[in-house]
């Protein structure tokens, strides 16, 4: 399996490239706009067939490159079942697999950061967490159809179960952290260590923080895939 994580510094955003080194198809997930020109630069030199972008959820803090990119390639636009994404050309439900070539991806489904997001897990092995599970963290529930104790399920009854080896790759990371473990993160990540459900949604009730600065642009243009409104003058 060829697989590449990239990163876009204005939103601390992990794209992540995968492919299959026989057949040359590949897959992007959560890819962002304004990197559509590194993603097909990648692509070309690699030799790599872009079949499918890949959505952990309809974003609030960047806009996807998925309208773009599709419009370069012909891919197809995959976002998590529910999502209101009426742009998109395919949804993926939990459970379902997607398959390309050698290359296995199941859906697992982790609501609470939105009530349609998506983890997805890479033949078995590579754990592509989106805005659940952060490294020492977890995605916030206090917009978009949040709910902390629906994050809380999902993270300890799901992903929690799967090996302690299953290697974790989040949607965002601040801290200049690329890569953790089910193992690591059951035994240090502050959210769920030594947390019951109910501190869980009191300690996530009481974050405060500030919205993500592009939450009015983002959320509608990812609703169309991507495409920015233009406001009229």
């Amino acid at each position: 399996m060829l697989f590449r994580q990239l990163f876009d510094e204005a939103t601390w955003t992990y794209t992540y490239l995968i492919a299959d080194p026989d057949t040359k198809e590949a897959i992007l997930v959560d890819p962002v706009a304004e990197q559509v020109e590194r993603d097909l630069r990648i692509l070309k030199e690699l030799g790599l067939t872009l079949r499918y972008c890949l959505e952990t959820h309809i974003h609030a803090d960047h806009v996807t490159g998925t309208g773009k990119l599709r419009d370069a390639t012909g891919c197809l636009g995959v976002v998590p079942a529910n999502a209101q994404a009426t742009c998109a050309d395919r949804f993926i439900q939990d459970g379902e697999v997607l398959q390309m070539g050698s290359i296995q991806i199941e859906a697992i489904a982790t609501l609470g950061h939105t009530d349609s997001h998506m983890a997805y897990l890479v033949n078995g092995t590579h754990l592509l967490t989106g805005d659940s599970l952060f490294i020492r963290g977890c995605g916030r529930t206090d917009f978009q159809s949040g709910n902390a104790g629906a994050m809380y399920d999902a993270i300890t009854q799901r992903l929690f179960t799967l090996p302690d080896e299953t290697l974790v790759y989040p949607g965002h990371d601040y801290k200049g952290e690329t890569v953790s473990t089910i193992g690591e993160e059951k035994q240090w990540n502050p959210r769920f260590v030594g947390q019951t459900r109910e501190s869980f949604i009191d300690l996530m009730a009481n974050l405060n923080l500030p919205n993500p600065k592009k939450i009015m642009e983002a959320v509608p243009a990812n609703q169309e895939c991507g495409k920015v409104a233009i406001a009229a003058r």
